[in-house]
């Protein structure tokens, strides 16, 4: 290893050593007039040793994307009187404009985005009258900024100001400005309504007002008069009513007004009206109504997102036999209805993003879609599609992640699932199906499956156990027996509840070193719990972020230079993607049910081997589970006392030892756990004082019930009316299986947590 490192420094030092050399030969080239050295990981030092000072016929200037520090003057950036395009973005320049930018009286082009320029946005840029181009984004500007303070600019083609610190002024009064914009990005800017000045331009070719506070219904006009307007992004505020089109054909591509309060159908001609969009997103809003068939003419169309409104009736023929070149189509959460896939069905040639889950749709899967050679991602669950798993599924040997969760499904898994040899992520559970697995289902590229909830009985297949790249199994609430596990080397999530799983959990379960989350509980598991829990390394010395497949919605890039004439090809990339597929692992926890979003597993670790017939001590290993969160043995016959070591349980929130033979005192160094919330001794032999410090304050006598030789304020019991030698409980198998019923009714605290299918 100290080899390598070697290696690597003298890679370093050798790139450095080169760096320098090439700026320092650079630097005698006096008569240079176009410099681009973007993305270069540019320091302060080189450009001193640079010393753009010596530049006099300069005229275009990319310096982007490096780790250029100080001010604009100290660089020198005022000496260049002859600059035409100076772009100056993403660096960790500060301080203030300074006043002798005005100097640069032939510029054209500025962008000073992503930096850490602060102060008023003074006067000077006013001065610069050639400007064409102005991108101030992502600085630390203060004061009050208003479009007028830029009416002078008559030349100016594009501006862009987002993520503002600086308050921008929410204009009341028309005012016409000289300047005709054909791009203004202005996002993120606390905007309540959309700029007045607006009205005035007739050349707009892209407007992003994205992420502000705009308020009202939807300006036509922003349509009616920009004939060329070709992006429209009005995402994530607050504009409602119906959605109102311009009177006559217009060359709209890109119109995004997801996460709004929009309301009602779309206009039945929407797509006569703008046959030519290619990109649509109306995601989260309050649409109804069925899709419009003239939607069907929009032949252009690549991504269309209805998702998360109140879209109803059948996909129109139109429309699913007319948008040839959709890759895109999202459809989630609305309420449509009826059969899928027709053999009409036109859109398979391009497509690879395909949601359309929690809707209405119903029937047999129809076999529209076995040409859909593209298709990366199919999410068809929570509908009410019955039948079987259509054995065409097979052949679209490019698919990385399928959902048919929550329908009515039958019959075995087809065995040309076999075929999918790139598959990530599988999810038919919450279905009908059943039969065995057989070994012939081999799936070794899977990352996450899920197949809870349905009917598969018979041993978990050789193929699933020895996959070292699984990352999470889900096999709850089947009728799963026989051999169940093996060294899964990347798993994290093992879930195996409520099967028929007997005999002895194996030593094998302790191979599993970056293990999160193991239940396996509702089984017959008996004997005693391994010893060897020293291995699981994610438990005692914290774990690494899971890494999951991500499935998203293609990026927003705004090509800025086509609305001027640069030679640094100035752009903008807008990550907007969209993480589709979510799935969520269930584990009991805290009584209740909760629900965490986002990244949650990332941090969620537990360990459930509760309603089985374990015996024998708790192993006091397990006290060394420092990260742990959640701990359940409860309903089983477990023995001995409570492990003095579970006072290392420093995180554990979750306890519950309930329903067992446990004996002896609680030991009290447990008030250490400061974070334990809840907590069950119920049910047991245990003595003596019940701990009252710390968390123990909060507890009563629900979590000490039927233990007559535990005393203490806490549950309202002299410890000197305490008998000696308490009641031994009684452990038949009567009162054990009364116990699970118990369980079964009273134990409702299934804790959801959603992964991001990555």
């Amino acid at each position: 290893m100290s080899g390598y490192k070697g290696c690597m420094e003298e890679e370093r030092i050798g790139l450095l050593e080169l760096k320098t050399f090439l700026i320092s030969g650079l630097a005698n080239l006096k008569n240079l007039e176009v410099l681009v050295l973007g993305g270069n990981n540019i320091s302060t030092a080189s450009m001193t040793m640079l010393g753009l000072t010596k530049f006099r016929n300069l005229k275009a200037l990319g310096l982007g994307e490096n780790v250029i520090n100080g001010t604009l003057e100290s660089q020198g950036i005022c000496e260049l009187k002859n600059i035409v395009e100076l772009d100056l973005s993403e660096n960790n320049f500060n301080g203030p404009l300074p006043l002798c930018l005005s100097n640069l009286t032939s510029i054209k082009a500025l962008d000073f985005s992503s930096n850490q320029l602060s102060g008023n946005l003074p006067s000077v840029i006013v001065n610069l009258t050639s400007l064409e181009y102005l991108a101030l984004s992502n600085n630390n500007f203060e004061g009050l900024f208003s479009f007028i303070s830029i009416a002078n600019l008559s030349k100016l083609r594009v501006f862009q100001l987002s993520n503002c610190s600086l308050q921008v002024e929410n204009e009341k009064f028309p005012w016409l400005p000289k300047f005709q914009l054909e791009a203004l990005y202005l996002r993120s800017c606390n905007l309540h309504s959309i700029p007045s000045f607006l009205r005035y331009q007739y050349d707009l070719r892209l407007v992003d007002l994205s992420s502000n506070n705009l308020v009202g219904n939807f300006s036509t006009w922003l349509l009616q008069n920009n004939t060329n307007l070709e992006h429209l992004y009005l995402m994530n505020n607050s504009l409602s009513g119906s959605l109102p089109l311009p009177s006559s054909k217009h060359a709209l591509l890109h119109l995004d007004i997801s996460i709004n309060n929009f309301s009602g159908p779309l206009p039945c001609d929407i797509g006569k009206i703008l046959p030519h969009l290619t990109y649509v997103r109306m995601s989260e809003n309050n649409f109804e109504g069925s899709i419009p068939s003239s939607m069907g003419e929009m032949k252009q169309l690549q991504e269309l997102d209805l998702s998360t409104n109140k879209f109803s009736g059948e996909l129109p023929k139109e429309f699913v036999s007319g948008c040839v070149l959709l890759s895109t189509l999202i459809l989630s959460n609305n309420q449509f209805q009826g059969s899928l896939f027709p053999k009409y069905m036109n859109m398979t040639k391009f497509i690879k993003w395909l949601y359309l889950n929690s809707n209405n749709f119903s029937g047999k899967i129809e076999d529209g879609l076995p040409n859909a050679s593209l298709l990366f991602a199919l999410d068809l669950s929570s509908n009410k599609f019955s039948g079987q798993i259509p054995h065409w599924i097979g052949n679209i040997l490019n698919l990385k992640y399928l959902s048919m969760a929550n329908n009515s499904l039958e019959g075995d898994i087809p065995a040309q699932l076999s075929n999918l040899k790139f598959l990530r992520v599988l999810d038919i559970s919450e279905n009908r199906l059943s039969g065995s697995i057989t070994s012939s289902s081999n799936l070794s590229s899977l990352r996450h499956l899920y197949m809870h909830k349905n009917a598969f009985k018979g041993s978990i297949p050789d193929a699933l156990r020895r996959s070292s790249g699984l990352i999470t199994l889900d096999l709850r609430d089947n009728q799963f027996s026989g051999a169940w596990i093996n060294e899964f080397s990347d798993l994290r999530i093992l879930v195996l509840r409520g099967n028929h799983l007997r005999g002895r959990i194996p030593d094998q379960i302790c191979q599993l070193k970056k293990i999160q989350i193991i239940d396996l509980s509702y089984n017959k598991f008996n004997g005693a719990i391994p010893q060897c829990f020293t291995n699981m390394t994610s438990w005692m010395l914290g774990y690494d972020v899971i890494n999951l497949f991500a499935v998203k919605a293609a990026q927003v890039v705004y090509l800025l230079d086509q609305y001027f004439n640069s030679t640094l090809g100035l752009s903008l990339v807008e990550g907007d993607d969209r993480p589709s597929g979510q799935r969520e692992i269930e584990f009991m926890t805290k009584y209740r049910y909760e629900s965490y979003g986002g990244n949650i597993l990332n941090y969620m670790t537990g360990l459930d081997f509760s309603c089985n017939q374990l015996t024998g001590d708790i192993p006091s290993e397990i006290g060394n589970f420092s990260e742990i969160l959640a701990l359940n043995f409860s309903h089983n016959f477990l023995s001995g006392s409570i492990p003095e070591s579970f006072s290392n349980l420093k995180k554990v929130e979750s306890l519950d030892l309930s329903h067992n033979k446990l004996s002896g005192l609680i030991p009290p160094q447990l008030t250490k756990l400061n974070f334990l919330s809840n907590f069950n001794v119920s049910y047991n032999n245990l003595s003596g004082s019940t701990p009252n410090g710390g968390q123990f304050a909060n507890f009563d006598e629900g979590n000490y019930g039927s233990n007559p030789g535990l005393c203490g304020p806490t549950i309202n019991k002299s410890c000197s009316s305490v008998p000696n030698s308490p009641t031994t409980p009684s452990t038949g198998a009567k009162e054990y299986e009364s116990s699970i019923d118990m369980v079964a009714l009273n134990w409702g605290f299934v804790a959801s947590f959603v992964t991001v299918i990555s």
